[in-house]
């Protein structure tokens, strides 16, 4: 369907648990957060069931997220279902990679189109005191074998000042001889990213080391109208392509496909606004299906015309899915 601006709204993240198996500075505080009780996150059933709305309103790609969405049980059971939707052409996630070398053949023979690895630097010592967790060996076992496989992958990294940016070159090359994406993207400035003295790196001078190292970056045209808000390159001689996501820099509202629905069942349809709906309530309220899908339509048509990131959000990214 479209909304108020004429935009085509074809693409659902949704996150299946607000649960995390690493601290990331710019994401979650060291101790944790409080954890959303388990009987107000919403089932698979229930997310079933809003995906059949979904698709019924023109949604066409699902992106399960976090959280880690590896730590929901029953992960693969739900992607399965999701693609046996009507209408449901991919079904995508991002996951931080800690359990994908337990999940990855579940995941494909379940039909997972693609995955989004986390991945913000190939250090060791700088994964650790980034992420507070010791999980790298582990992250990298589960991206080998991802590339064994013939899957979609999407590296995404966040360039920081002072933390990994002497590894743009080095993480940019996974694409020169893998089909993989390699994406930059913006720090946002939401939670704890806000609070945590870390510093992003202009998407421009990103480009600019790039092109001195690797040549001139020729622009990849999308492929698809389900393709999200990365700007695509591809230096000569690479295999893979390199994407830039930054949606303060270069902001790319009038091109937005996309709405968000949380663990705990509220639907967001811009990242920096509050407002939305509570589609938990509708689910459990025992109103019919056609009742939601009257709302959810309502509330995608009043999708905001752009971003406004200098109002405060209560949302934090682990809630709504990064």
């Amino acid at each position: 369907m479209k909304d108020q601006y004429g935009r085509e709204i074809n693409y659902a993240r949704i996150s299946v648990t607000d649960r995390c198996n690493l601290r990331c500075r710019y994401c979650m505080p060291e101790c944790g957060v409080k954890k959303i009780p388990h009987a107000e996150i919403l089932t698979l059933e229930e997310i079933l069931r809003v995906g059949k709305i979904f698709s019924r309103l023109g949604i066409k790609k699902i992106r399960l997220t976090g959280g880690e969405p590896l730590l929901r049980k029953n992960l693969p059971t739900l992607i399965r279902e999701l693609k046996n939707i009507s209408g449901i052409e991919q079904v995508t996630l991002t996951t931080n990679g800690v359990l994908l070398k337990n999940f990855a053949p579940e995941l494909i023979a379940a039909g997972l189109d693609g995955i989004n690895l986390s991945l913000d630097t190939l250090d060791e010592k700088i994964f650790e005191q980034l992420t507070r967790r010791k999980f790298f060996k582990e992250i990298i076992s589960g991206l080998e074998i991802l590339l064994r496989e013939n899957l979609a992958i999407k590296i995404n990294c966040v360039p920081l000042r002072g933390v990994n940016d002497r590894e743009i070159l080095e993480l940019a090359t996974l694409a020169e001889k893998n089909f993989i994406k390699v994406r930059f993207i913006e720090l946002m400035p939401i939670g704890c990213a806000i609070n945590s003295g870390l510093r992003g790196i202009p998407t421009a001078e990103i480009f600019s080391e790039l092109e001195k190292k690797f040549g001139e970056l020729i622009p990849v045209h999308k492929k698809n109208s389900l393709q999200g808000p990365a700007k695509y390159f591809q230096p000569k001689n690479f295999i893979g392509e390199i994407g830039f996501i930054d949606a303060l820099e270069h902001k790319f509202c009038g091109e937005c496909n996309r709405i968000r629905l949380t663990a705990e069942g509220f639907l967001k349809t811009c990242l920096s606004f509050d407002n939305g709906l509570d589609v938990r309530n509708l689910l459990r309220s025992g109103v019919a299906d056609e009742k939601i899908l009257a709302e959810i339509r309502e509330t995608i048509y009043r999708k905001p015309r752009e971003h406004n990131f200098g109002c405060s959000t209560n949302f934090q990214m682990y809630q709504v899915g990064g």
